[in-house]
C-alpha cells in the first residue's frame, strides 16, 4: 500500500473512532473495530444505497454530506435527514439484516468509512459492554424522526421551515462548518424536508426576506437574523 493511501485510511480509521457511536468505548475495545474499516469516496449526486437494498455495512461520514430520504407514493422525495462529518447511518439494516430503510446520497463529494456487518456484528458479540452506546445512538436517531413527523403532521409550514432551518446551521456548525450562517440547499429540497411545495417555501422565505430574517442568492440562503428566527420557531402559545 502506498504511503498516501495508507496515510489516508489511518485518516479514516482515527476520525471513525471519534464517530459518536464509537466514542464511548474504550480505546483497546475502539481500535479493534475500526482497524477493519475501509475508505469510499463518493462525488457529489452519487448514490450510495438505495431503500431495499441489502444492509451489508454501516458507515459513518468522515467529510462532506449526506442526504437520508425516501420515496413518497405520489413519486416526490422526502428528506428525513441530513448528515454531515461524524455522523454515521445504515446501522438500522446492518443490525437486523434486512433492506434498506432509505436511500442515501451524497450532497457533496463525501469520504465515508464503511464496517461490514460481519466485523461490526462479531465486535458486538465480543464486546457486549459496547450494545448500550449503539442503543443510544438508535434512540437519538429515532426521537429525530419522531420529532420531524410530528412537525410535518401538526406545524404550519412557517413554523416547520424555521426549525428546519435552524437545525441545518446547528448540525453543520457541529460538524465543522464555516460560522456564517448560510444553507445551501434550493427551495425544493427545502420542501422536500419539510413536507411543503418549492412554491410554499418559496413564498415563505420571499417573506422573511422582506422583513429582513434572510436572503436568498443563488440558492444560498443567510440566516441575517437568528434571534427572531428561532422566535418564529419556538413561539408562545401562551
Amino acid at each position: 500500500m502506498e504511503t498516501k493511501e495508507r496515510s489516508a485510511l489511518d485518516d479514516a480509521r482515527r476520525l471513525l473512532a471519534e464517530c459518536s457511536l464509537f466514542r464511548g468505548l474504550a480505546p483497546d475495545e475502539r481500535n479493534a473495530l475500526v482497524a477493519r474499516g475501509h475508505l469510499r469516496k463518493f462525488d457529489a449526486g452519487d448514490t450510495i444505497f438505495m431503500i431495499d437494498s441489502p444492509g451489508d455495512s454501516m458507515m459513518a461520514i468522515l467529510e462532506g454530506s449526506v442526504r437520508i430520504s425516501v420515496p413518497s407514493p405520489e413519486g416526490k422525495e422526502v428528506v428525513l435527514a441530513i448528515l454531515h462529518a461524524g455522523e454515521v447511518f445504515g446501522e438500522i439494516a446492518l443490525l437486523d439484516g434486512k433492506g434498506r430503510t432509505a436511500d442515501a446520497r451524497a450532497m457533496t463529494r463525501c469520504n465515508i468509512a464503511v464496517l461490514d456487518r460481519r466485523d461490526v456484528l462479531t465486535f458486538f458479540q465480543r464486546h457486549p459492554n459496547a450494545w448500550p452506546k449503539l442503543v443510544e445512538v438508535l434512540c437519538e436517531r429515532l426521537r429525530r424522526t419522531d420529532e420531524h413527523l410530528a412537525e410535518m403532521a401538526l406545524l404550519e409550514i412557517p413554523l416547520r421551515l424555521a426549525k428546519a432551518l435552524l437545525r441545518l446551521l446547528a448540525n453543520d456548525e457541529r460538524a465543522g462548518g464555516a460560522a456564517a450562517a448560510k444553507v445551501g440547499l434550493t427551495q425544493r429540497e427545502l420542501g422536500n424536508m419539510v413536507g411543503a411545495s418549492r412554491e410554499s417555501v418559496n413564498k415563505c422565505l420571499n417573506e422573511w426576506q422582506r422583513r429582513g430574517i434572510v436572503t436568498i442568492e443563488d440558492n444560498i440562503i443567510t440566516i441575517v437574523n437568528r434571534t427572531l428566527l428561532k422566535q418564529m420557531a419556538e413561539p408562545d402559545w401562551s
